[in-house]
């Protein structure tokens, strides 16, 4: 019997990893009344979800809770994602939530995120993959609905920027179950015919309903399939569908995409003056340090007269003359400096000069220098030279 004693923390620990392994508790949309809302210090946001019937505690941390795009309060009636998990201290089950929408438009905003997450694994909002727009894009084409504001706004915005652009406007309906193939089959048509070199695609704001064609996955895949660049702009600044995460760009509101379209021919005529002023500046500057130097050129002797130029040539030819005259004497007076003192320093290591002061060399008949007493024998004939004669001698 004691072998099914557990403690409390078995069994909190045993509840929790149950409810962590059901897959259907782990993703589940709860749909209730918000009570005892209250945001903390730290970040975290504590609630409860309340119904007729019964009451559910949820907490959602500071990471999901910055991502709200409303203020939830208390008698709100909202749905909210998360899991269902146990929090072994207390031995109390609350829902982990994720994220919070007004309930009205849950089923949407449910169906959205499960679009987005699903083109998001696939790729389809990847930034690398984005177009650059044509920066002087010859025709606009224009997929919206031909009666709505937004439409007029593009046009005018568009042809006060930049008038030179063709716009075609493709009309579609843009709300109610027909919109969706007909915006895709428009994008689809101007990629086919290359009519245009960029595609601008949206509507004016409205509610979620309003503008749930541009969440239609067939709206998403044209636009990820198309090759001429496009710009999304789906109702207003706040309003965010899933053309905006696949489009190349993303505008505010319709009229922004126009100004993000093209450029303003003002700013582009004031950049083309500034430029031209400035090359006018550069051309003016050039030409006058040209005139400067002709101007110099034209005061030179050599050009007043041929005769001029010879002139100087004859002065140079002597001055050239005159080095090369001057470098020769220096040369030769080097020379016999240099002779002069080799002579000098031979004639002192001459021989006839130690004969001079009263020395006299003696040598045998074979002409050999005698150096001493072994080098002759008894009655060899010698000859000893003095300074200025020599004497023929026997060795006796």
């Amino acid at each position: 019997m004691q072998d099914n004693i557990f403690t409390v923390s078995q069994v909190n620990n045993y509840v929790k990893d149950l409810l962590d392994s059901d897959f259907t508790l782990s993703r589940v949309y709860v749909r209730g009344e918000l009570s005892n809302y209250k945001m903390y210090p730290s970040g975290h946001h504590y609630f409860s979800l309340k119904d007729p019937e019964g009451a559910l505690k949820c907490v959602m941390f500071k990471s999901s809770a910055l991502k709200l795009r409303f203020k939830p309060s208390d008698g709100m009636s909202v749905v909210v994602y998360g899991r269902i998990a146990v929090y072994p201290r207390d031995g109390a089950y609350q829902l982990y939530a994720n994220e919070i929408t007004p309930d009205g438009i849950g089923d949407l905003y449910i169906a959205f995120e499960q679009l987005k997450e699903k083109l998001y694994k696939e790729g389809l909002f990847d930034a690398d993959i984005k177009k650059p727009l044509p920066r002087y894009p010859n025709t606009i084409a224009v997929i919206t609905s031909p009666a709505g504001a937004a439409v007029q706004d593009i046009i005018r915005v568009l042809d006060s920027r930049w008038p030179l652009t063709k716009v075609i406007v493709v009309p579609v309906r843009v709300q109610g179950v027909e919109a969706p193939p007909e915006i895709a089959d428009a994008i689809r048509y101007v990629n086919k015919h290359n009519i245009a070199d960029l595609i601008i695609t949206g509507r004016g704001g409205g509610s979620l309903e309003d503008l749930w064609a541009f969440n239609d996955e067939r709206v998403a895949r044209a636009i990820y399939d198309s090759e001429i660049p496009i710009i999304s702009a789906v109702g207003h600044e706040p309003d965010i569908t899933i053309a905006d995460f696949v489009a190349d760009v993303r505008a505010a509101t319709p009229s922004n995409a126009a100004e993000i379209a093209v450029l303003d021919i003002n700013d582009v005529q004031y950049t083309l003056g500034a430029a031209e002023n400035r090359i006018r500046q550069t051309i003016n500057r050039e030409l006058k340090l040209r005139r400067l130097k002709l101007k110099e050129l034209s005061e030179k002797r050599v050009l007043q007269s041929p005769k001029y130029y010879l002139d100087d040539k004859r002065l140079l030819l002597d001055y050239c003359q005159d080095r090369l005259a001057s470098s020769l004497t220096h040369k030769v007076l080097l020379s016999r400096e240099r002779y002069a003192g080799l002579a000098a320093a031979l004639d002192a290591m001459s021989p006839l000069k130690v004969l001079a002061r009263g020395y006299s060399m003696a040598k045998r008949e074979d002409g050999q220098i005698i150096k001493s007493a072994t080098d002759v024998s008894s009655g060899d004939r010698i000859t000893v030279r003095l300074q200025k004669d020599e004497i023929d001698c026997v060795v006796e």
